[in-house]
């Protein structure tokens, strides 16, 4: 399997398809790169490269005890770029990813850019404040840390429902979508699915956000349960120097169903 060995000797799996123009994508928590097999798929058919990589301590990279957090992930996002000498990449990032990708171009800068999709991203801020007053309360992510560090085989299946909106009138999810939810969350380490959680909830990436001087597509589902839409898009959208918002009614946190099929043909049209 492809891995690129960061300077701090952690191995980060990617996907390397196609060719073209690269389109490099950066998945939510607790998943991995084949989250987005779909939307490589489609990329790939439309004539363009699709990369994905597992964040470290995710999927098939090194099961990390230090370092999970968003310094990292943006440097490992770099080292990805840098080893497979990517230019003129479209950044991906759904959710945890989202982050990944904001503070990846306030760490690194756009040399290697020249757009970016920021889908139910965590910027800028998850947890409610004071000056967020719209974000989620503390012991929700209390919560979520509870159930990771005790039973983290429920707490996955339990949350994949929200995930993909499956607690809602008239959902259809297929129960395949919800096992492939929990399969690829259990293939995290704990330690580091466990540590991510503050950097997905309780950093604040709006300084990031400021930076950005790429053309980023904000989309949002305006039912999104994991990542409320108020506190996330809408605000990312007024922050980014260069957004275009892109909001799915009823949709989900997890892209999928008729949410997927039209955010993948607006992904496709964003990156061409």
């Amino acid at each position: 399997m492809p891995f690129i060995t960061t300077t701090d000797d952690v191995e980060i799996f990617y996907k390397d398809w196609g060719t073209g123009s690269p389109v490099v994508f950066s998945h939510g928590w607790p998943l991995n790169a084949d989250a987005w097999d779909r939307q490589m798929m489609a990329v790939v058919d439309a004539g363009f490269r699709a990369v994905a990589h597992d964040r470290r301590g995710h999927g098939r990279s090194t099961q990390t005890a230090d370092g999970n957090d968003m310094d990292h992930y943006a440097d490992d996002l770099a080292a990805v770029l840098d080893a497979l000498d990517l230019t003129d990449v479209v950044l991906v990032g759904h959710s945890t990813g989202g982050g990944e990708v904001a503070h990846y171009l306030a760490r690194h800068g756009s040399a290697r850019v020249r757009k970016a999709v920021l889908v139910g991203a965590v910027p800028p801020l998850m947890v409610r404040t004071d000056d967020n007053p719209e974000g989620t309360p503390i012991e929700v992510f209390d919560g979520i840390r509870e159930g990771v560090r005790t039973d983290r085989a429920q707490y996955y299946r339990e949350l994949a429902v929200p995930f993909f909106g499956a607690n809602r009138e008239g959902a259809q999810v297929s129960q395949g979508a919800l096992d492939q939810f929990w399969r690829l969350s259990m293939q995290a380490g704990l330690k580091p699915a466990y540590d991510c959680i503050a950097q997905f909830s309780e950093v604040d990436y709006t300084a990031d956000l400021r930076k950005i001087d790429v053309p980023v597509l904000v989309a949002h589902g305006d039912d999104d349960q994991i990542v409320p839409i108020a506190a996330a898009g809408l605000r990312s959208a007024q922050i980014i120097a260069d957004a275009t918002l892109k909001v799915y009614p009823g949709a989900s946190h997890g892209i999928v169903g008729a949410y997927e099929d039209e955010f993948t043909k607006d992904l496709v049209g964003w990156i061409g």
